[in-house]
């Protein structure tokens, strides 16, 4: 199916067109990100690395994998709850558009666009992502599969530009505990963003959460023995070698999974075995690092019910249903404008 794109801007639509893509980004969003997100990291202590430059093409396989291993269960906790009761979503909200944030691949949202599509409600899928590839590739699929529906994808950063195409109700999915990346203050803003883009009657958010569990159970998941996720963790270093000419030496790091049982959150953490240099060409710098010093690179929250609706309260939404798993580790919840 040919692509319409729009380069910055306004969709433009064809008649007879089910596929549309709205880039919103500049072109050297992702190298300028990179950089600024890299200087900060190696002129700061502690350092610290946002966990969203993983997904290079290699890292995006590797997370694949991470979400099939048996001890990363949030992937399956998620889709059981979804299976469960998407049909009854699909009653509750109505929804004509069903937005998606960092949609990637889609492959659960078919769960949910199978139960809307039942009920005879969709209209439009409306995917919004980093990653105009990733987009592409997932929003052809599914106009192949549900050729009744009309997608418009967005390229753009959900973090500070939150759209909302389509005619209403619009359902908002935020799945895969994505929010638990954020800091409570980048979750404050973010819920705040989407209390104000739920304007239409019958508007609704959907979000996946990760819950707070027995340490070791967390552990497991993010340390898995095949060593997957470390391979995933020290892959942040290549994407630092390829796009930023940097002389990282994986074999000088060990990946760490580490329970912050204050901040309720597991962190991820790249560790220096000895005391080195590294030479960043791109920023003409050199970053020092001592034996056994930290980088982190992925803060993943776990939520507990009564907290996490009281920010969402604080945000001006009502939490009108919570969907746990049958083991309560992971929950849906949805939520309405106050």
């Amino acid at each position: 199916m040919p692509l319409n794109r729009a380069s910055h801007g306004a969709f433009e639509r064809n008649p007879g067109m089910r596929l549309t893509m709205d880039n919103r980004l500049p072109a050297d969003h992702a190298a300028r990100a990179l950089r600024a997100d890299a200087e900060a990291a190696f002129t700061e202590r502690p350092r610290a690395l946002p966990p969203k430059w993983f997904y290079d093409a290699h890292g995006s396989v590797l997370f694949d994998r991470i979400t099939r291993l048996p001890e990363y269960y949030l992937t399956r906790a998620e889709k059981q709850i979804l299976r469960a009761h998407a049909a009854g979503i699909a009653e509750e909200t109505g929804a004509r558009t069903l937005v998606e944030l960092g949609s990637g691949t889609s492959e659960k949202t078919r769960i949910l666009l199978d139960a809307l599509t039942e009920a005879g409600t969709l209209k439009l899928y409306a995917p919004v992502d980093v990653s105009d590839t990733a987009l592409e590739a997932a929003a052809e699929g599914l106009c192949r599969d549900y050729p009744d529906l009309s997608v418009a994808a967005t390229v753009t950063d959900f973090g500070t530009d939150l759209p909302l195409p389509g005619s209403g109700p619009h359902l908002v999915a935020f799945l895969g505990s994505t929010i638990g990346n954020f800091t409570p203050e980048q979750r404050a803003a973010f819920l705040a963003r989407a209390r104000a883009a739920l304007t239409t009657e019958g508007d609704a958010l959907l979000l996946g959460v990760d819950l707070v569990k027995e340490p070791s159970t967390l552990i497991r998941a993010y340390d898995d023995d095949q060593g997957v996720t470390a391979a995933f963790n020290k892959n942040v270093l290549r994407v630092l070698n390829r796009e930023l000419g940097a002389t990282f030496d994986l074999g000088t790091f060990d990946h760490r999974a580490v329970w912050n049982a204050e901040e309720e959150r597991m962190e991820m953490r790249l560790r220096a075995r000895v005391t080195h240099s590294v030479e960043i060409a791109a920023l003409a710098m050199t970053a020092e690092f001592l034996r056994g010093e930290d980088l982190l690179t992925e803060v993943s929250t776990k939520f507990r019910r009564e907290s996490l609706t009281e920010e969402l309260t604080g945000a001006g939404l009502n939490t009108t249903h919570w969907w746990p798993d049958p083991q309560s580790r992971f929950a849906l919840l949805l939520a309405t404008p106050a």
